[in-house]
Order: C-alpha cells, then sequence, then structure tokens
C-alpha cells in the first residue's frame, strides 16, 4: 500500500510538470508571433528619440528664459540654439543610421526622425525668420 502511494505520487508530478510545460509553451506562443522571439528596439532609434527629447527640453528652457526676460537674450541662448540644430542633425542621422540595424523594431528610430525632422525645420524657419 505504501509503495502504491509513492507510485502514485511520481505519476501525479510528472503529469502536473507536463501540463506545467505545455502551458508555459502555449504562453510563449502567444506572446510571440510564430514562436520567435519578441523583437528588440534599434538601439539608436533610443538613442534618436532620446536627442529629439533633449532637444525638446533645450527649446522650451531658450523659449522660456527669453519669455522672462522680455526678448533680451544674450549670445549664449544662441549658442544653445545652434547646439539644438546639431542635436537634432544628430539625432536625424542615428535614425537613419537605426534603420539598417538587423532584425530589429523600428518604431522608435521612425519616431527619431519624425520629432528630430520637425525641430531641425522649425529652427530653421526660425533662423530665416530671424535674418528676415
Amino acid at each position: 500500500m505504501l509503495l502504491r502511494r509513492k507510485k502514485v505520487k511520481k505519476e501525479d508530478d510528472r503529469a502536473k510538470a507536463a501540463v506545467k510545460t505545455r502551458e508555459k509553451q502555449r504562453r510563449k506562443m502567444i506572446r510571440t508571433k510564430y514562436g520567435q522571439a519578441p523583437l528588440r528596439h534599434a538601439r539608436k532609434g533610443v538613442y534618436s528619440c532620446i536627442y529629439g527629447a533633449v532637444v525638446f527640453a533645450l527649446l522650451f528652457l531658450m523659449i522660456l528664459i527669453s519669455f522672462v526676460t522680455k526678448g533680451e537674450v544674450g549670445v549664449l541662448i544662441g549658442l544653445v540654439g545652434l547646439g539644438t540644430v546639431a542635436l537634432s542633425i544628430a539625432g536625424v542621422t542615428l535614425g537613419v543610421r537605426g534603420l539598417k540595424e538587423r532584425d530589429k523594431n523600428y518604431l522608435t528610430c521612425r519616431i527619431g526622425i519624425g520629432v528630430n525632422g520637425l525641430f531641425l525645420l522649425g529652427l530653421a524657419g526660425l533662423f530665416i525668420r530671424g535674418l528676415l
């Protein structure tokens, strides 16, 4: 009788382990596409998005300083403006290079290119408006 219980318990443990592995495999198949590993974001695309956020923060800070000083800003703010143009160009470049990475999710690359491109066009418009 004692031997029978151990044998039944071992069989139950094996059955539970098999059910557990099947459930784990099923969850993996649901989470991924056709059992493949999920794609990671392109590293250069993430950097491009970060550059876009930094450019946004610097532009917000420059506009705030200009508003507080009623337009009487120094050369330092102009240099920061040129720095934001350089960062925006670098962000677009990184986004394009991120599109060349293999087997990655390119969403961050597209977002980085779009955001940095819009900031670049806006800054170019401000510069041209300042010349006229």
